[in-house]
């Protein structure tokens, strides 16, 4: 079956835009500040899987996609100002329609019940780690991700909820910036949070059980 990515609602890219614009405004105030601006982006692949026959409708907190960073000196001051909100949405985009034959995106909870969606799928960042060469003298950018993934039905009940942690790492002489060097300790570190994801969804007890039931 071709996979399908649907926009529940037509508001979707105008918050998408007023959300940019917002991004774009605080980055610009904190480098005015004398704070470097990172803005993490990559590419991530679709897993090549056996598709679950379900229409997931995927909610992105408005935590997830304006997600910030900021990395402090040793003397407390702002020193990094790291954007990942818009690579983190840009992950699932290209995970989700290889785990699902079918794929909706969702502005709010409230019209999961109203777009036919099988089940809710909430990606949530809950820490983000920074390591610096030139603080840890280990020779390496790294990057550590910690993600809480929930299941709901659309209704709003509770399906499932666990914790994936990831981890990124580039090696300094590869790299002559250090934006370059965070980008891709953090892009290494969303690449292994997609494939530990879908690997390991079937795997999570409660999402066993929903499977064995929805695929009756």
């Amino acid at each position: 079956m071709s996979k399908t990515v649907i926009f529940a609602s037509r508001h979707n890219a105008i918050n998408a835009a007023v959300r940019l614009v917002f991004t774009v405004m605080l980055v610009q105030f904190l480098v005015a500040c004398g704070v470097k601006a990172i803005v993490i982006e990559g590419e991530y692949p679709t897993p090549a899987l056996r598709a679950i026959e379900a229409n997931v409708g995927v909610y992105y907190t408005p935590d997830l996609k304006e997600f910030m960073f900021i990395e402090y000196t040793d003397e407390g001051d702002e020193e990094y100002a790291i954007s990942s909100g818009q690579t983190h949405v840009e992950l699932f985009d290209s995970i989700l329609p290889g785990m699902f034959s079918s794929v909706t995106v969702l502005d709010d909870l409230d019209e999961a019940s109203r777009a036919g969606v099988d089940i809710v799928f909430i990606p949530n960042i809950e820490e983000f780690q920074l390591g610096l060469p030139q603080k840890t003298r280990l020779g390496a950018y790294e990057v550590w991700l910690k993600y809480n993934m929930q299941l709901l039905s659309p209704n709003g009940d509770y399906i499932a909820d666990w914790i994936l942690t990831s981890y990124g790492r580039a090696p300094t002489e590869s790299f002559q910036s250090v934006e370059a060097g965070v980008n891709e300790a953090a892009v290494g570190a969303l690449r292994d949070l997609g494939s530990n994801f879908s690997l390991g969804f079937s795997s999570v007890p409660e999402v066993r059980d929903w499977l064995s039931e929805f695929q009756q």
